[in-house]
C-alpha cells in the first residue's frame, strides 16, 4: 500500500510536468511563426498537418507499442525528450519543411504520451478506481499547463519567445526525475493493457481494430468525437492568430492569457469528471463538453475585443477538462477484458484525430477565404451536429465492458 501510494504521488508529479511535451509548443507554435517568422495562416496550417497526419496513422500501432512495452516508465520519458528535442530544433530553422520534419518526429513520440500515462495510473490503481485516477490525472495535467503559461505571461514581455523553449527544457527534466520516481513494481502490467484484475492469461485475443468495429458505442464514440475535434482542434489558434493581428508585439503574452483562461476552468472540470462520472455517468458530462464548444464558436464572433475573446476561452475549460478527463475512462469501460486498452486508445484517438487534422487544414483556409467569423460559426455548427447525434445514438458506458458487447474473450481450456 506505501508503495501505491509512492507511485500515486509520482504520478501526480508527471501528470504534472509532462503537460508542456504532450502537445509540444500547441498554439504558441502558430503565433511564434506568424509573429517571429512572417508564416500566414494557410501555411501554419498546412505545415502543422503533417505532423497531425503523421500522429493519426501512427497512434493505433504505437497504442499496441504501449500495451507490449513492461517499461512504460522508461517509454514516457524517452518520448518527453523527443517531443522537445523536435520543439527545440524549429528556431534554428524556421521553414517549411524543416518545421514539418520536426512536428512529424514529435508528432510520433507525443501520441504514446497520454495513453501511456493513463495505462500507468491503471495499472496503478486497478479498474474500480480509474476513473477518479484519469479525472485526477487530466487535473493535473491542466494544472501543470496554466501554471506554465501564466509562467509564459509574465516573463514573454521581458524575454520574448526564448521562454517558450526553456520552459520546455525544464519540464522534460522534471517529467523524466518524475516517471523514474515511481517504482517499478506497483505497475501491474497486465491490469495495465486492460485485462481483468484475476485475468493472467494470455491467450489470442481480439484485435484493437476488431474491439473497435464489433463495439457499437466504440464506433459512436469514435464518430462523434471526430466531430467534436474536427470543431474544437483549431480553435484556440485561431483566436490566438486574432489577438495577435489585433495586438501587435504581443501575440505571445495573450496566447498565454487564452491558455489561462481555458485552464483556470479545464482543472476543476477533470477533477469533477473523476469524482462525480461514477456516480453521474459518463454522458451527461460528454454531451456538456459538445455543447460548451457549440456556445464558443458561435461567442466568438460577437466581439473582437481582446477580454471578450479571452474570456470566451473559459468555455475551452468546459469542453476540454471533460473530453480529456472522461476519454480514456470510456475507452476502459469498453474494452475491460480486451487486453488492447491503450492499442484502443490509439485506435479511437486515430479516428479522433481526423477530426483535429481537418480541423487545422480546412480552418486555415477558411479564415483566408471567408475571415474569422464564418470559421467560428462553420465550427460551431459542426459541434452542435456532434452533440445532436452523440444525444441521440451514444450510450452509457458506466458498468459495461466486453463482454457486454458481444466480443468473445477466450477462455481457458477445461
Amino acid at each position: 500500500m506505501q508503495r501505491v501510494g509512492r507511485a500515486e504521488r509520482a504520478l501526480d508529479a508527471l501528470s504534472f510536468f509532462v503537460s508542456d511535451a504532450r502537445y509540444g509548443l500547441g498554439a504558441f507554435l502558430g503565433v511564434y511563426l506568424m509573429t517571429e517568422h512572417g508564416w500566414d495562416a494557410g501555411s501554419i496550417g498546412a505545415a502543422l498537418s503533417i505532423g497531425g497526419l503523421t500522429g493519426l496513422v501512427s497512434q493505433a500501432p504505437l497504442g499496441a507499442l504501449v500495451d507490449a512495452v513492461r517499461n512504460k516508465r522508461a517509454l514516457i520519458a524517452g518520448a518527453t525528450l523527443v517531443v522537445t528535442a523536435t520543439c527545440l530544433a524549429i528556431p534554428f530553422a524556421p521553414r517549411f519543411w524543416p518545421v514539418a520534419l520536426a512536428g512529424l518526429v514529435g508528432a510520433l513520440a507525443g501520441v504514446t504520451i497520454g495513453p501511456t500515462l493513463a495505462a500507468i495510473g491503471l495499472g496503478v490503481v486497478g479498474p474500480e478506481r480509474f476513473a477518479r485516477r484519469a479525472g485526477r490525472n487530466e487535473s493535473l495535467f491542466h494544472l501543470g499547463d496554466g501554471t506554465l503559461s501564466l509562467i509564459i505571461l509574465l516573463t514573454a514581455p521581458f524575454f520574448g519567445s526564448s521562454v517558450l523553449f526553456v520552459s520546455m527544457v525544464f519540464t522534460a527534466l522534471a517529467s523524466v526525475a518524475a516517471a523514474a520516481a515511481i517504482p517499478a513494481g506497483a505497475i501491474n502490467h497486465d491490469l495495465a493493457r486492460g485485462l481483468l484484475p484475476d485475468d493472467v492469461r494470455h491467450a489470442a485475443r481480439p484485435s484493437a481494430w476488431r474491439v473497435l468495429l464489433e463495439s457499437r458505442p466504440l464506433l459512436i464514440f469514435a464518430g462523434c468525437g471526430a466531430l467534436f475535434h474536427l470543431a474544437n482542434a483549431s480553435m484556440l489558434g485561431l483566436v490566438s492568430q486574432k489577438l495577435a493581428l489585433a495586438n501587435l508585439g504581443q501575440g505571445i503574452t495573450l496566447t498565454a492569457a487564452s491558455a489561462i483562461a481555458a485552464q483556470s476552468v479545464m482543472v476543476p472540470m477533470a477533477a469533477l469528471a473523476g469524482a462525480r462520472t461514477d456516480r453521474w455517468g459518463r454522458k451527461p458530462l460528454l454531451l456538456a463538453a459538445f455543447l460548451a464548444l457549440a456556445l464558443r464558436g458561435m461567442l466568438y464572433t460577437l466581439s473582437d475585443n481582446t477580454a471578450w475573446l479571452i474570456a470566451v476561452q473559459l468555455l475551452d475549460g468546459v469542453g476540454a477538462g471533460l473530453i480529456g478527463a472522461l476519454f480514456p475512462v470510456v475507452i476502459a469501460d469498453l474494452t475491460r477484458g480486451s487486453g488492447h486498452f491503450a492499442a484502443a486508445q490509439g485506435v479511437v484517438g486515430t479516428v479522433h484525430g481526423i477530426g483535429g487534422v481537418l480541423s487545422t487544414a480546412i480552418s486555415g483556409q477558411l479564415v483566408v477565404q471567408a475571415g474569422y467569423d464564418a470559421t467560428f460559426l462553420t465550427l460551431a455548427a459542426v459541434a452542435a451536429l456532434g452533440a445532436a447525434l452523440f444525444w441521440l445514438f451514444m450510450p452509457e458506458t458506466r458498468g459495461t465492458g466486453l463482454a457486454t458487447e458481444g466480443l468473445a474473450v477466450p477462455q481457458p481450456a477445461a
